[in-house]
């Protein structure tokens, strides 16, 4: 039986946030940020910031993306104020 569309949105909002520095945490919030993506609700430029940070488990996103100034739905949905 397939998942529900919320039921998978809601897991993937919790990857996306998962805790930075945790081992493969970055690979994690990679993998949600692409569904995201898949669903359109994220654009490309900010789906690549999440790729380049998916190795640097302590790297956090959001700043990167503020400074390219790309996602900025995304960075407002995130409650980012950096």
């Amino acid at each position: 039986m397939a998942e529900e569309p919320d039921a998978e949105a809601a897991e993937n909002w919790a990857l996306v946030n998962t805790p930075l520095g945790e081992p493969w945490s970055g690979r994690a919030r990679y993998a949600a940020a692409m569904v995201f993506y898949k669903r359109g609700e994220m654009n490309a430029e900010t789906l690549e910031v999440y790729r380049i940070c998916s190795r640097l488990d302590a790297e956090d996103p959001l700043p990167i993306i503020r400074d390219r100034g790309v996602g900025r739905d995304w960075l407002k949905r995130m409650g980012f104020t950096g």
